[in-house]
């Protein structure tokens, strides 16, 4: 499974994150962000002004071989049924610490399926232990020096681990400023609703968008997820375009007379 294939579970909106004991805060100046990003954005300016001040912590306890296995365990499931599973499989571990990569290559495949994992998911986190063994996983060290797009390149090799995970994995474990999920349901909805659009816009549409908040797309994918939360029952009227529905669109502009136009 790749980038293109990989099946992702966007974090639950209105809630990007936790605030984690043991935790550091985000390695740039959050203030100086806010700052940029009102000055050069109106209506994301309104957003941050009613909603409560960008304050994320990073989790320090997990290097990257772990928050990818962790990744893997919760896609496509609930939270809770996920964190179940990620117990188990950290209980498969020496002294019931998460397994190394060495450990999971021998844990059997039984033993996986019975902790929760799919096969698919089975595939996955072995895949990711060989290429964690290979190096082609970086250390935290080595991680925290390359740039967002060779990690991009290099994780998104690991079997089940798309471009979406590894862009959660820069922004929540190693706090990355310029990180934007396009293709991240919340982040999608909270622009549709923050900008006034009544459909889910395309990765490509955001993406686009999304070169004004440079140098800081992280917090404002941040207070997109916010604006869905800020938007409670409202935010159900958003929602994705159909094939259909843009037929009917087209067929419609395409009917009318050239005057109207």
């Amino acid at each position: 499974m790749n980038a293109a294939t990989e099946i992702t579970t966007p974090l639950p909106l209105g809630e990007p994150a936790s605030i984690a004991s043991g935790a550091k805060l985000w390695p740039f100046d959050h203030k100086l962000a806010i700052e940029h990003l009102s000055k050069n954005d109106r209506r994301l300016a309104r957003l941050i002004e009613k909603s409560i001040e960008f304050r994320l912590e990073i989790e320090e306890a997990q290097s990257p071989y772990e928050a990818l296995l962790e990744a893997i365990a919760y896609q496509s499931i609930s939270g809770k049924a996920a964190a179940t599973i990620f117990a188990r499989i950290k209980a498969l571990g020496a002294n019931g610490r998460c397994p190394t990569p060495e450990e999971i290559l021998r844990v059997r495949k039984p033993a996986l399926r019975k902790a929760g994992l799919s096969g698919a998911k089975i595939l996955a986190a072995k895949d990711l232990a060989r290429k964690t063994i290979e190096g082609v996983v970086p250390t935290l060290e080595d991680a925290q020096k390359m740039s967002d797009q060779e990690l991009v390149d290099r994780l998104i090799s690991v079997r089940g681990i798309g471009a979406w995970t590894v862009e959660m994995f820069l922004i929540f474990r190693l706090g990355r400023p310029d990180v934007l999920p396009a293709h991240d349901y919340g982040v999608q909805k909270g622009f549709a609703l923050t900008y006034g659009k009544k459909d889910i816009p395309k990765p490509r549409e955001l993406a686009k968008f999304g070169e004004r908040w440079r140098p800081y797309r992280t917090v404002a994918s941040w207070y997109m997820w916010r604006a869905v939360q800020l938007a409670g029952k409202d935010a159900r009227k958003v929602t994705k375009t159909t094939t259909a529905r843009r037929k009917r669109a087209a067929k419609a502009k395409k009917s009318r007379p050239k005057s109207s136009r």
